[in-house]
């Protein structure tokens, strides 16, 4: 491929890095995911994924946990030192584990292996749609009533960003979706799947471990809280889920 066709590919379409091991899963992704109008590159171990995700700068990146010369932990890490981009991991079904580390080390969302191409293509779509917001530019003067202000934590909601005394706080773009689901809606308690149903667009029937939630709670905290050990900010509503603290 060109760089002129590269160039004119990323000016129209969403690019998506799939990288896997598995030939056969490579193929089938990119052709199901070309159908659905994504552009896409393809690596077949960590080290080609992180060469790949420098090159390309992909809109999201769908990573293979176990992958030769590096893992799809190790390509997180080295995604998450630079960029918010949005991850999806593919994983084991029987290992909890996995899902688990690769949600700590920030992917946003991970799909079970053997998994239906529908299904990934789903998670693709509402990842993208939660992630994706474009920052805008508000005129001056026009900003405060997108402003939420509690403590020393501001959030911009229109540009979705987040300052702790001026510094700005990195968020992925689904820690943003979700601290707007919960701020938004401050003392009201919502219920990990009532979370899910919301911010990742999860079906009220479907079945997935809902810890996604708990690991990024844990994440936002870890990012706002001055004690993530006692929040004061973001809480736990027992036998409920979460909610944000009630802003006056």
């Amino acid at each position: 491929m060109t760089d002129e066709i590269q160039n004119e590919s990323a000016d129209s379409k969403q690019r998506i890095l799939v990288a896997d091991d598995e030939a056969s899963i490579r193929r089938i992704l990119e052709t199901r995911l070309k159908m659905q109008g994504y552009d896409v590159v393809t690596a077949e171990d960590g080290e080609e994924a992180v060469e790949v995700y420098n090159k390309a700068n992909p809109d999201l990146v769908i990573l293979d946990v176990m992958m030769p010369k590096m893992d799809g932990y190790g390509v997180t890490r080295e995604i998450r030192r630079t960029s918010d981009v949005p991850i999806i991991i593919l994983t084991a079904l029987g290992d909890v584990s996995e899902r688990i580390t690769g949600l700590e080390l920030g992917a946003d969302d991970y799909v079970i292996k053997p998994f239906s191409p529908k299904e990934l293509e789903a998670r693709v779509k509402a990842v993208l749609r939660r992630t994706n917001t474009k920052e805008t530019t508000v005129p001056t003067g026009k900003t405060a009533k997108n402003v939420i202000t509690t403590g020393s934590i501001k959030i911009d909601t229109a540009r979705r960003q987040v300052y702790r005394k001026n510094e700005r706080i990195r968020l992925t773009g689904m820690e943003f979706s979700l601290l707007e689901l919960l701020v938004n809606n401050s003392g009201q308690a919502y219920s990990r799947n009532e979370i899910l149903q919301h911010v990742w667009a999860y079906p009220p029937d479907h079945r997935i471990d809902t810890r996604v939630v708990d690991v990024h709670i844990s994440r936002l905290r870890s990012k706002l809280e001055a004690d993530p050990t006692n929040p004061e900010l973001i809480l736990t509503a027992r036998g409920i889920g979460y909610m944000f603290q009630r802003i006056t």
